[in-house]
C-alpha cells in the first residue's frame, strides 16, 4: 500500500507570531496625528537636505563661472581686482584674514565664557545670578551694526595703550610689533568678534553645566573633593560636548561677522606679519562692502569668496561632530 506524504509548510514561531502581533496592534494604535507628526518632522528633514543641496549648487555653478575667467590663482592671488579685462582676483588674504580673527576671538570667548558659566551654575550666590544671566542675554539680542558702532567709536580710540604696552614687551616677536598706525587691525577685529560671541558660548555652556547629574556631584564631594576638584571631574567632563557645540556655535557667527567688521577694519589686500599694524580683509567683510557696486563678473567672484567660507564653515561643523562623537561617554544621555 503506497503511502503518500503531503509537503505542508511548518507554522512560524510562537514568538515570531508574537512579534507580529505586537507590530500590527502599534500600527492600529497609532493615531492619525501620529503619522501626520512622523510625516512633518522627516519631510522637515529632507527639505534642509535639499536646501543646503540647493545653496551648495548655486554657489558652485557662479563660482565656476568666475574662477574660469580669473586671470590670477584664485587661491593664492593678493588682489581682488574684478574690473579688468580679464579679472585678476584671489582669497589669500581673505582667507588668511578670516582664519585669523576667528582664532583670536576663540581664543578670547571660549575660557571667559565657559569661566561665567561655572561661576553662574556653582559659585555665584542665587541673587545674583539671575540679574548676570539677563544681561548676558541682552548681550546676544545685540545687533551686529551696534556692535560695530561701538568699536568704531569707543573700542578702536581706546586700544593705542594697548598696542603701545604689547609693541614694547612683545613687538620683538613681530606678531605684536606696531608702527603707531591706527589700530583698526586683526586684533582689534578679534576683540570685537570675541565680545560678539561671548554671550552665545556663555548661555549654551551654562545650560549644560545646570544638566550635570546632583548625584555625581554629591558623589564626588561624599569622597572628599573641593569644590573646584567637584568642578574638574565632574561638570567639565560631562559637558565638554556641549562646550564644544557652544564654541562651534560662536565660531559660525565670527567666521560670517559683517557689518561689525567692515565698521572696525581697515582693509586692504596684504598679509602682515603683526596683528596691531592695520589692514587686511575677511571674506565676509569683502563681500559685505564690495557686493553693492559690483558688475555682474564682480558679483560671481563674490560668490566664489562665499563658496570658500561655506566649505570652511562645514569643515569646521564637521570636525567639532567628530570631537563630540568620540566623547559620547561624557554626554547627558550616557551619564
Amino acid at each position: 500500500m503506497d503511502i503518500t506524504t503531503q509537503n505542508t509548510q511548518a507554522p512560524p514561531p510562537v514568538s515570531q507570531q508574537n512579534e507580529a502581533e505586537q507590530k500590527r496592534a502599534a500600527r492600529a494604535a497609532t493615531r492619525p496625528g501620529d503619522r501626520i507628526f512622523l510625516g512633518l518632522s522627516r519631510g522637515s528633514g529632507i527639505l534642509l537636505l535639499v536646501i543646503m543641496a540647493a545653496i551648495a549648487v548655486f554657489l558652485t555653478y557662479r563660482a565656476t563661472l568666475a574662477i574660469s575667467k580669473d586671470e590670477g590663482n584664485f587661491l593664492t592671488t593678493f588682489e581682488w581686482n574684478t574690473n579688468l579685462i580679464p579679472p585678476k582676483f584671489g582669497i589669500a588674504v581673505l582667507a588668511f584674514g578670516t582664519v585669523v580673527s576667528s582664532v583670536i576671538a576663540m581664543a578670547l570667548a571660549v575660557p571667559i565664557a565657559v569661566a561665567i558659566a561655572l561661576f553662574l551654575t556653582h559659585y555665584a550666590p542665587r541673587r545674583l545670578r539671575n540679574p548676570i544671566a539677563y544681561v548676558i542675554d541682552l548681550l546676544a539680542a545685540v545687533p551686529s551694526i551696534v556692535y560695530g558702532l561701538w568699536g568704531a567709536l569707543i573700542l578702536v580710540p581706546n586700544m593705542n595703550g594697548l598696542f603701545g604696552w604689547l609693541n614694547d614687551f612683545f613687538g620683538w616677536t613681530g606678531v605684536f610689533s606696531w608702527d603707531g598706525g591706527a589700530p583698526r587691525s586683526m586684533l582689534t577685529v578679534g576683540i570685537l568678534l570675541a565680545i560678539m560671541i561671548l554671550p552665545i558660548i556663555t548661555n549654551v555652556s551654562r545650560e549644560v553645566f545646570r544638566q550635570v547629574p546632583q548625584m555625581h556631584e554629591e558623589a564626588a564631594l561624599a569622597l572628599g573633593a573641593t569644590r573646584w576638584e567637584v568642578v574638574r571631574m565632574a561638570v567639565l567632563p560631562f559637558g565638554r560636548s556641549g562646550v564644544i557645540s557652544a564654541s562651534m556655535l560662536g565660531l559660525g557667527r565670527a567666521l560670517g561677522e559683517t557689518m561689525a567688521v567692515a565698521t572696525v577694519l581697515s582693509p586692504d589686500f596684504l598679509i602682515h606679519g603683526s596683528l596691531l599694524n592695520p589692514g587686511g580683509g575677511t571674506f565676509a567683510q569683502n563681500i559685505a562692502s564690495k557686493f553693492g557696486e559690483a558688475t555682474e563678473q564682480g558679483r560671481d567672484a563674490l560668490i566664489a569668496s562665499g563658496l570658500v567660507l561655506f566649505v570652511i564653515t562645514l569643515l569646521v561643523n564637521g570636525a567639532a561632530r567628530m570631537i563630540i562623537a568620540r566623547r559620547k561617554e561624557y554626554s547627558g544621555a550616557n551619564a
